[in-house]
């Protein structure tokens, strides 16, 4: 229990912090899940690109490590480039 002012602040600011980052990462497994049953190249292709700017996004935002994001982008590229 936050015993000052600032403190309770700080409790709700990271209650809504963590609401707005459990649903972007929530988001983007969703995403990648979708990604994976797809068989298409040319509809993986599009998936993957939205994908990959949703990751920029979380590493610029520093949400998600820059370096997982790469690795997930790389994982991800290899996967649909066996598609073909």
């Amino acid at each position: 229990m936050p015993q000052h002012r600032s403190a309770a602040k700080r409790v709700r600011q990271a209650a809504r912090r963590r609401l707005r980052n459990r649903y972007h990462h929530t988001r983007v497994r969703s995403m990648i899940k979708d990604l994976r049953e797809t068989t298409s190249r040319d509809e993986a292709d599009q998936k993957l690109n939205a994908i990959k700017a949703q990751l920029d996004r979380l590493a610029t935002k520093h949400l998600l490590h820059p370096n997982k994001a790469a690795n997930i982008k790389s994982r991800l590229e290899r996967f649909v480039t066996s598609l073909g």
